[in-house]
């Protein structure tokens, strides 16, 4: 599937893009309420995380319409710039280090990583958009002299799939499915540790990696989800009813899984809501005019940043919520100038009228 499209599609496109966000965030802001109410919990974080998306994503829509190259290079800069400059993105305290403040590096990184990239694709020449990949490999190696080998690792895949991605641009849908496929395998992962579904050696491999502390957290959120599978035991209630976080000195509460967390809190609903969420980014990022180069390499981004924060705690950042709906705007905004090159490439005269 390709972006060519008359101006009457393409806004029409972008309304129903722009409509599902509307219900889909609005959703997630009603549903914390609603089990908050219930349990008597604390929706302030989601609500806080809606906004942040919500923020992010207009915010990207605007800068993206004005600049749409010079937007990205700004973004991927600035998150480097804050790594750099605040490698702990949020206070806390230093035994939870490893587990929260590592995933928001990783996160960034990544999704300066994407913007970088996108950058690139969206530039006029190929000169400038060799320039540009530069930028997003000095990236890759800066997460390694970090020492964030999941940023590393996330922001490599990025780099690979987005070069890849210039081979995609007849195969748009093609290229979204496999990145919901990915999203849901390694969303999945969690699940299948938490529920001792997986082998028994890849089990013990796995803990190795993850620390035995936080897959007892998936333990504890998994048991707290088949409590009340229906709302959850109330947002913001983990860190009080896992047994494992009230053993942990100086604890920050979280399970360190996004979809794990929900589940606890917030019930299947909250589980699918969140879904909700990431497909609504790739959606809109498939309906967008933009390049397919573009906005696939934005869906590889978001996809990095769900596989991280479905073993982490990545999304507790607000940094990363705007970083992510920053991210999608600026991969689905119409320019107001003239496009790259690209999107001629992606289309072909069919009589009077552009066909792909």
């Amino acid at each position: 599937m390709t972006s060519a499209s008359g101006p009457g599609e393409d806004g029409d496109r972008r309304n129903v893009s722009d409509a599902a966000g509307v219900v889909v965030l609005g959703a997630c802001a009603v549903w914390a309420l609603v089990t908050a109410a219930v349990h008597d919990g604390r929706p302030e974080g989601v609500l806080l995380a809606v906004l942040a998306v919500a923020a992010g994503y207009a915010a990207g829509r605007i800068c993206g319409a004005l600049l749409p190259v010079a937007a990205l290079c700004a973004a991927a800069a600035t998150g480097v710039g804050l790594v750099v400059a605040t490698p702990r993105l949020s206070p806390g305290p230093e035994i939870v280090a490893p587990l929260g403040h590592a995933g928001g590096t990783a996160a960034v990184l990544t999704l300066s990583t994407g913007a970088a990239c996108c950058a690139a694709w969206a530039a006029r020449t190929p000169a400038w958009r060799l320039a540009l990949r530069v930028p997003a490999v000095g990236i890759v190696v800066t997460a390694g002299v970090l020492g964030s080998v999941g940023g590393c690792v996330a922001s490599g895949a990025v780099l690979l799939a987005s070069l890849a991605a210039g081979r995609m641009r007849d195969h748009r849908g093609a290229g979204f499915a496999g990145l919901a496929l990915t999203a849901a395998l390694t969303t999945g992962l969690p699940w299948a540790v938490a529920g001792k579904a997986l082998p028994e050696g890849l089990t013990v491999s796995l803990e190795g990696q993850l620390t035995r502390h936080r897959i007892d957290l998936w333990h504890d959120a998994l048991h707290l989800a088949h409590h009340d599978a229906a709302l959850g035991v109330g947002p913001g209630r983990f860190g009080e009813l896992s047994a494992t976080a009230t053993r942990t000195l100086l604890s920050d509460g979280k399970p360190h899984s996004a979809p794990l967390q929900q589940a606890a809190e917030q019930g299947v609903v909250g589980v699918l809501l969140l879904a909700a969420a990431f497909c609504w980014m790739l959606y809109t990022l498939w309906r967008s005019p933009r390049p397919t180069p573009v906005v696939l390499t934005a869906g590889a981004a978001l996809t990095a940043l769900a596989a991280i924060a479905s073993v982490g705690n990545a999304l507790s950042f607000t940094t990363v919520s705007v970083g992510a709906g920053l991210l999608a705007g600026l991969a689905t905004a119409r320019p107001l100038t003239d496009e790259s090159p690209l999107r001629a490439v992606e289309a072909r005269p069919a009589g009077d009228r552009l066909a792909p």
